[in-house]
């Protein structure tokens, strides 16, 4: 069975479960407890990285605990 991916609390960006530090803002705030994901391409013409404060591509979590 594969381990469950971590999100990140302080930018929600989704990392591979190994991960001691998210891959995009270093924080070591990582939590198997997260719900909801997006794929954000281009932050910049998006609303919803525009709401959820993402300025990089990648896989998002909607709701992190």
């Amino acid at each position: 069975m594969a381990k469950p991916r971590l999100a990140c609390r302080e930018c929600h960006f989704v990392n591979d479960p190994d991960k001691q530090t998210c891959e995009n803002c270093g924080s070591s705030s990582l939590t198997e407890d997260w719900a909801g994901y997006v794929v954000i391409t281009h932050p910049e013409d998006s609303e919803i990285a525009t709401e959820m404060n993402v300025t990089e591509p990648g896989g998002y979590a909607l709701k992190v605990r």
